[in-house]
């Protein structure tokens, strides 16, 4: 699985990074430490998933967690995460 990260502030992204992981994990459980080890190196608190959220994340495999969802100010619009490979069954 591959998740992209990014944060946008006034339509212009301000950071980027990937995230991949090829285990046999849970896509839940990949997720969820995506977003926290994602979190940890941009050094920011992680947000809190929101019924949009889950809602949106379970649709669209991309999600925009937006000030809301985060319980100190951060320097952006929004925080947004999107699967961009999931994982592949060889068997």
């Amino acid at each position: 699985m591959v998740i992209w990260f990014k944060t946008v502030n006034n339509s212009k992204i301000i950071a980027s990074s990937t995230w991949e992981d090829l285990s046999d994990d849970t896509r839940t459980h990949k997720v969820f430490s995506a977003l926290e080890d994602t979190c940890n190196s941009w050094d920011l608190a992680v947000p809190v998933w929101l019924d949009i959220n889950i809602e949106e994340f379970k649709s669209r495999s991309k999600t925009r967690f937006t000030k809301d969802s985060f319980v100190e100010e951060v320097p952006f619009d929004y925080l947004e995460m999107q699967v961009l490979e999931e994982d592949i069954d060889a068997g």
